[in-house]
């Protein structure tokens, strides 16, 4: 269960890895990318399928990243978080954001545990567009929604 005060660090870091960001403009993860973007974020994709996203050149893995990358959003699917969290622990990226939303969630026990076993800090289980100012009014709700039932700590 993520932390209001973790969840706020993450966000106030401005150079972030975007791991399963979407080649698809239609896709939820391009959606992210793209709103993440235009808030300001310097964000590198990685996709191993895709040379674009959004129209910036994607990475195709962790360790393709530059020097003095500040976390990492990681929307995958649950059977290839793990190895990302992995990937980012040998890439020495000291946050982690382990996306939840409506679907199927990279934040697995098995992720989750590997981020805390190697000292990285790490959202379990949230949506960074509930967070990101300005936030939209349906991303408050499902903020609001989490908090009520203690999904997310204050």
């Amino acid at each position: 269960m993520p932390s209001r005060a973790v969840i706020d660090d993450f966000l106030a870091q401005r150079r972030l890895a975007f791991v399963g960001a979407s080649h698809d403009p239609k896709e939820f993860s391009a959606t992210v990318y793209r709103e993440l973007r235009d808030r300001g974020y310097e964000l590198f994709p990685v996709n191993p399928h895709a040379e674009l996203v959004e129209g910036d050149p994607c990475l195709p893995d962790v360790a393709s990243l530059p020097d003095g990358i500040d976390g990492a959003i990681v929307m995958v699917p649950p059977e290839a978080s793990a190895g990302v969290v992995e990937a980012c622990i040998a890439r020495g990226i000291p946050r982690v954001w382990l996306h939840k939303g409506g679907g199927p969630s990279s934040a697995t026990d098995e992720a989750v545990a590997l981020c805390r076993e190697h000292g990285i800090e790490v959202v379990d289980g949230a949506c960074p567009m509930m967070f990101a100012e300005p936030v939209a009014w349906f991303h408050r709700v499902h903020r609001f929604e989490r908090t009520l039932t203690h999904q997310i700590t204050t």
